[in-house]
């Protein structure tokens, strides 16, 4: 039987998210507990530094997609193979840079993390950084692998390996914990999930999608105009470490690991919730680049961007209003004593990133464009604005502060420069995106009305059930509402289809 592979990602995707969600609700509260504030803030400040490393990829693998779509589209599979060939040369190059720059930061680690860590933490630190980079290298070589696959909407394979993946970690990695073996345990799992992730996919474009790589000639000619177009996007990937990792850094630096896992708790939950934007958007890039090769229809791209907005507006709003009302609870039940700031922290980082996660399709249609310079020009500016507005913040607030600079970049950059150059220079209609946006946020600000009285009336302090039933009861109504007066006719569809679906085969059963 045929796999509709773009519905099969979608649901892979989110299966993911949610294998994903629920070992971080479950795994990450034992985790913290078992390794301690200073050793967790010890891990989120080295991975923080070696994020870094990510910026050596200079942007090339968000390119082979379009790249792929131009020679797929005039059927040369001469130059498909010489594509593959560059960007398997190219990767490899970045890798063995890694390997190098990684034995630098390991000597020099003082240097970097500054007079924060103690003796003890310092070795450590170095113990950490060598796994990390080992798990980078990996990352690197499987860019080639991954980009392919997402370039033949290969999706169900390649959302069932991470899924599998995502499941395997907090299983292998919660035994060692126990045992004692910390931080360096968790990394090393990570590590080898990683390396098993690029075998399967290494087999999967050799064996199933025949994949062919020419490594002769290297031109030098498509080169040039792939760096012309990544470019930017290395741009865009620095402003990303800035705005997601510089406030872990600055923390350890200036006041230590403690109040760098005070961070960590609420930029995971923030990472958490910048993941599940990307499960449908991510199944897009494709079809995105087919309708700007064939000519570039502003319509059908304004409508495909309007109509993934509204389905991650429809997730992402259940999320943020419900961190709104209990977060705080949550958190002080979740992560335990010592990381009450991190609420307000998540509010700084998850308020102002909602507007950009619902336009996230965005993106992928204007590196389809080549159209991406002018956003990275001015988030680079804006995240060296973030920089400067945080150092003061946390002199004045601590960990909080570190997030207003953030919040700050997000709303200037994110939010009104790029709703601006949407309408503007893409030529999206933004009107009738925000039309619908805000046809769906009538009912959400009714519903979370509801929910702080439900929270007033209901909700017992310091009793786990209580704080529960209170979620399950606002999610619930969440739902209810949303289907009533909020969702259209094509996404009650999506919804009815797959559940009409199996009930038709439990009946014949």
């Amino acid at each position: 039987m045929k796999i509709n592979q773009l519905k099969a990602g979608v649901i892979l995707s989110y299966a993911t998210q949610g294998v994903h969600i629920l070992t971080g609700l479950l795994y990450t509260p034992i985790m913290l507990r078992l390794l301690g504030q200073s050793e967790y803030g010890l891990y989120q400040l080295v991975y923080s530094v070696v994020s870094y490393l990510s910026l050596l990829s200079l942007g090339f693998g968000a390119s082979y997609v379009r790249f792929y779509s131009r020679y797929k589209s005039q059927n040369n599979s001469d130059e498909i193979s010489k594509l593959n060939g560059m960007f398997m040369t190219i990767f490899t190059i970045i890798a063995l840079v890694c390997i190098l720059c990684g034995f630098v930061m390991v000597q020099n680690a003082r240097s970097i993390f500054g007079k924060g860590l103690t003796a003890a933490e310092l070795s450590k630190a170095k113990i950490l950084l060598s796994i990390m980079v080992l798990n980078m290298v990996a990352t690197f070589i499987n860019s080639v692998f991954s980009s392919i696959i997402t370039a033949h909407e290969r999706f169900f394979f390649q959302k069932l390996v991470y899924f599998i993946k995502e499941l395997f970690n907090p299983f292998l990695t919660l035994p060692l914990l126990i045992i004692g073996y910390g931080s360096i345990a968790m990394v090393s799992i990570t590590t080898i999930l990683t390396f098993t992730v690029l075998i399967a996919d290494l087999f999967f474009c050799l064996k199933k999608l025949k994949v062919k790589f020419n490594f002769h000639k290297f031109q030098f000619s498509l080169f040039r105009e792939m760096w012309a177009f990544t470019f930017f996007i290395f741009i865009n990937m620095i402003v990303d470490q800035i705005n997601w990792s510089i406030g872990k850094f600055l923390l350890g630096r200036m006041i230590g690991t403690s109040a760098v896992a005070v961070f960590g708790v609420a930029a995971q939950l923030n990472s958490l919730y910048l993941t599940l934007s990307t499960a449908v958007s991510g199944v897009f890039i494709p079809r995105v680049n087919l309708i700007v090769a064939s000519g570039g229809d502003n319509n059908r791209l304004s409508n495909l961007f309007t109509k993934v907005g509204r389905i991650q507006f429809l997730i992402l709003g259940l999320i943020i209003t419900g961190y709104i009302l209990f977060g705080k609870e949550f958190i002080a039940l979740w992560a335990g004593p010592g990381y009450d700031s991190a609420y307000i922290i998540g509010l700084f980082l998850m308020v102002p990133v909602t507007v950009p996660l619902i336009q996230n399709l965005g993106i992928e249609i204007q590196r389809a464009k080549n159209k991406h310079q002018a956003r990275s020009v001015v988030y680079l500016l804006v995240a060296i604005c973030n920089i400067f507005v945080s150092i003061p913040c946390i002199k004045k607030w601590g960990a909080s502060g570190a997030a207003v600079g953030t919040a700050v970049s997000l709303t200037a950059g994110n939010i009104l420069f790029m709703n601006w150059y949407y309408h503007n220079r893409m030529h999206l209609d933004m009107l009738c995106f925000w039309k619908n946006i805000i046809s769906l946020l009538i009912p959400t600000a009714a519903v979370t009305v509801i929910g702080f009285l439900l929270k007033k009336l209901i909700l017992v302090p310091n009793l786990p059930i209580s704080l529960v039933f209170v979620i399950l009861l606002y999610s619930v109504l969440y739902i209810l509402a949303l289907w009533t007066f909020g969702m259209n006719t094509n996404e009650k569809d999506l919804v009815q289809k797959p559940i009409n679906k199996v009930r038709s085969i439990l009946w014949k059963k």
